[in-house]
């Protein structure tokens, strides 16, 4: 397989994709099981950016049952970059791949981790897998064939879960934020000022608060998209992700119907392209049903806009 895939071919490897994801699911059940016994974990950087051994030993299992299946396919993971490794984006597919998404809940027992296998094509996502082990929660997608969630023997359900309803303001939208490993004065007084003002009251001294009716955290990127898509979150916003942070979320929720961008000035076209990926900033929001005043389109573009307008805006490291 090159180039352009088929349906019939993302199909496939959607099923090998999935059945890939639950092996490695075990894996990071054992390893918490592992770090629950001993106590032991490994650390770099600072205490929040914790990678431990069973990161590593994640995406080889990924990366050699991927290459042994795929053998043409390139591969961009976490690991690999961090050790080295550098894959140049190319219209040829690729898989990209987190293996433990949420690697510092992982450390500490906080049931939000997943490994994230998405595939590449055109340099845009065409296929997304999140498993979530601990809950057991299967997010899928393929470009043209919905979103799903498959979740405790179940059969799977199609995102978003509900009928998507209107949002009129900012202020009646449940948020999805992370602080990121990254703890520096700049990016603090960034992240602290933009988290005042989404969740600041205006009418009681926050200067330009939109007083949202709250703000989340998961701790994994991928699983405030796949939050999103399936409408339990609004919206999610993040700078100083990574294309494995987001690769299979971010198809995930376009088949769910939410729309995906970039920074400030990205375009609101949906597109998730080399710019977008690469770009180490990013905004989705969840699909929303048209009222009898504004296009669900309009509404997403709308209040993305006015989202960016609240927060700031800054460079990651």
């Amino acid at each position: 397989m090159a180039g352009t895939l088929s349906q019939a071919e993302l199909n496939s490897i959607l099923e090998f994709t999935i059945s890939l994801a639950r092996k490695a699911g075990a894996l990071i059940l054992e390893g918490s099981e592992a770090i629950r016994a001993s106590g032991a974990m490994d650390e770099k950087k600072n205490s929040v950016d914790l990678v431990t051994e069973y990161d590593v030993r994640v995406e080889e299992l990924v990366k050699s049952e991927l290459s042994a299946q795929y053998p043409t396919f390139k591969f961009i993971g976490e690991e690999s970059y961090a050790a080295g490794a550098r894959t140049s984006l190319t219209d040829e597919p690729t898989f990209c791949v987190d293996p433990i998404d949420g690697t510092t809940n992982f450390v500490h027992g906080f049931p939000a981790v997943c490994v994230s296998i998405g595939l590449i094509s055109g340099r845009r996502p065409v296929l997304g897998v999140l498993y979530n082990p601990f809950l057991d929660q299967l997010y899928s997608a393929v470009k043209g064939g919905g979103a799903y969630l498959a979740q405790g023997g179940r059969p799977p359900a199609r995102l978003p879960l509900a009928k998507p309803r209107p949002l009129p303001s900012l202020s009646q939208a449940l948020l999805g934020i992370e602080w990121g490993s990254d703890r520096s004065a700049d990016m603090v007084r960034h992240k602290g000022e933009s988290f005042k003002r989404l969740a600041g009251n205006p009418a009681e001294g926050v200067v330009g608060g939109r007083m949202a009716h709250s703000l989340r955290s998961l701790g994994s990127a991928a699983l405030n998209f796949a939050m999103v898509a399936q409408g339990g979150l609004d919206l999610y916003w993040e700078i100083g992700c990574w294309p494995w942070d987001v690769c299979a979320g971010s198809i995930i929720a376009q088949e769910a119907g939410c729309l995906v961008a970039g920074s400030h000035n990205s375009p609101l076209d949906n597109d998730v392209n080399q710019d977008v990926l690469e770009g180490r900033k990013y905004i989705v929001i969840r699909a929303i049903g048209d009222s009898e005043t504004e296009k669900g389109i309009d509404a997403q573009k709308r209040l993305i806009k006015d989202f960016y307008a609240t927060v700031d805006d800054f460079e990651p490291k």
